[in-house]
């Protein structure tokens, strides 16, 4: 189909989630592109804007006040993906541009197949070397780690003692967000022991072979301060460590779920968290005690016998809204050049252009066909 209108609608994601793409994209837009766009009425007022500071970068946009008429454009931007219900009243082959996170969302993905739009995930576009290319990964793991080191300094009786063994941070998965966190826990420890000649925090990578060894992990586990999820899962039905393992974590321990996949009842199987019987934390409640009613939100089949301190969020670049969405207008221009030039028929992985092949990789289509 030919784009001829563009949509950007806000995401409804409660008080806290304050994210709308800054003045200075439409700006961009404005040279990039002659076709209509569209913002919902108080596009960035939570980050300060106005509509007039929208207008002085690009004049021709038009503010509606209508979801259902902001969805019904050819071309729908929003960085957190909309409910479902939103998604289901798009029309036939109009495109989606959204965090839409295929391998936790198997039932999002059905609704998507089934109204028939194009959907092209954030999260999903790689380099030809399975780099991400929309991404903001420090926004991600830094205020993570932050939040869960300020809950370990209230919570640890022996924090601020010079006899105690340095403490011991235990992370799973090594890709960008773990590598990310590794860095960022190095970085909150060196500030805040070495100025007080404190001994500080060591950091453990578990690797496959060790999460499979139940003696060994019962080992580390027994010692661990800060337990932290950073891995993408191929099979979110399935657990990493099951809740009897998590009993063996000191009582004083923060569990810290920087993944923040979801639970869905509706998928099949049902997706579950990668460490079992933990909350599902939001901008609204990030951290949850070990008596907190979100406890009995969890599917009944999941055991949630072992409970420590969680902290988790779904969506932790917002902590720096700002930050976060000039990062994000960088990353899309490019991607909506291609986009608006030529439309998405040419959008393919056999393209001769690395952008071209980058929005393939994003696609439902492709995901479903190399992930079977």
């Amino acid at each position: 189909m030919n784009i001829s209108t563009i949509a950007f609608p806000r995401m409804h994601k409660g008080p806290e989630e304050k994210r709308d793409f800054l003045p200075s994209l439409f700006g961009k837009m404005s040279r990039l592109t002659d076709k209509e766009i569209f913002l919902e009425a108080g596009y960035g007022k939570d980050m300060g804007f106005t509509h007039k500071d929208y207008l002085e970068e690009n004049p021709k946009l038009t503010f509606l006040e209508s979801l259902d008429e902001l969805y019904h454009k050819d071309l729908v931007i929003v960085v957190r993906a909309p409910k479902q219900s939103v998604i289901a009243k798009m029309k036939k082959g109009s495109i989606l541009f959204s965090m839409l996170h295929y391998e936790a969302r198997p039932a999002r993905n059905q609704l998507i197949q089934k109204t028939g739009i194009l959907p092209f995930s954030m999260d999903g576009i790689t380099n030809d070397e399975g780099k991400r290319l929309f991404v903001y990964y420090e926004g991600t793991s830094n205020p993570a780690v932050k939040v869960a080191f300020k809950e370990l300094k209230k919570r640890c009786p022996e924090f601020a003692s010079p006899n105690r063994s340095p403490l011991k941070a235990v992370i799973v998965g090594v890709g960008p967000v773990g590598q990310k966190a590794i860095r960022a826990l190095q970085k909150i420890s060196d500030a805040e022991f070495v100025p007080q000649n404190l001994p500080g925090m060591t950091v453990t990578v578990l690797s496959r072979a060790v999460l499979r060894d139940e003696k060994a992990l019962k080992n580390i586990l027994s010692s661990a301060d800060i337990l932290a999820d950073a891995t993408k899962r191929k099979d979110t039905s399935k657990v990493i460590i099951r809740n009897s393992m998590l009993g063996n974590l000191p009582e004083h321990a923060v569990i810290l779920d920087i993944t923040a996949d979801p639970y869905d009842l509706d998928a099949d199987p049902p997706t579950v968290k990668g460490f079992e019987g933990i909350p599902y934390g939001t901008l609204e409640k990030y951290i949850i005690d070990t008596d907190d009613p979100l406890y009995d939100e969890i599917p009944s089949f999941v055991d949630t016998s072992n409970r420590r301190l969680y902290v988790g969020c779904n969506a932790w670049p917002s902590f720096e809204p700002k930050k976060c969405m000039k990062i994000y207008e960088n990353q899309l221009i490019p991607f909506l050049s291609v986009l608006l030039k030529k439309g998405p028929k040419d959008i393919s992985e056999e393209s001769d252009y690395p952008i071209n092949r980058a929005l393939a990789r994003s696609t439902l289509k492709w995901y479903l066909k190399h992930h079977k």
